[in-house]
């Protein structure tokens, strides 16, 4: 059986190039989602893929539409953790900045975080159980962060694949489990 995760299509949004408010932020993440993205090949190693699962962000919905054949299962439970501004509204930061706070904040479990570690590796544990179910080679199209969970819960699960920090847009990285 394999797993193949795929990040979606780099965003044509670019990253802010000056200071940003934590409202700036919120205004820039809204753009990001709505942004179109660049189109690519991507290589399927030509391994027949039965199914595939995407998160329901257009960015991640376009991706698996454009390198999946069949229907595209979407499912909000794939889509990239929700990000929220810890510091007061008027304070201007580096958007890199703001993420190393955010991600702190995460880290930590701080209360202004919307869903906490612990929720979210709950929640890849029931979509992969419910994915893995069927025993057939599936392809998983989502976000940068969710591909660090979903490739941890894969090796702790038994398959083996390669090793990413931040994963690249629009690349295939395949997990096996078995005799393939």
């Amino acid at each position: 059986m394999k797993v193949g995760l795929i990040r979606h299509f780099k965003v044509e949004r670019g990253y802010p190039d000056k200071m940003v408010s934590s409202n700036e932020l919120l205004s820039w993440i809204k753009e990001y989602d709505d942004s179109p993205v660049e189109l690519k090949e991507i290589d399927l190693k030509e391994i027949d893929w039965k199914r595939c699962y995407s998160s329901d962000l257009p960015r991640a919905v376009i991706t698996a539409e454009n390198v999946f054949e069949g229907e595209v299962q979407k499912m909000k439970e794939l889509r990239e953790i929700t990000l929220a501004p810890i510091l007061p509204q008027h304070v201007k930061l580096p958007l890199k900045l703001h993420f190393l706070f955010i991600r702190l904040a995460w880290m930590i479990n701080h209360t202004s975080q919307p869903v906490s570690k612990r929720e979210l590796r709950d929640t890849i544990n029931v979509v992969l159980d419910k994915i893995l179910n069927a025993n057939e080679n599936i392809l998983i199209v989502s976000h940068g962060g969710i591909m660090m969970f979903l490739r941890k819960e894969l090796l702790r699960r038994g398959f083996t694949g390669p090793k990413f920090n931040i994963a690249n847009n629009g690349e295939l990285y395949v997990f096996t489990k078995g005799s393939e």
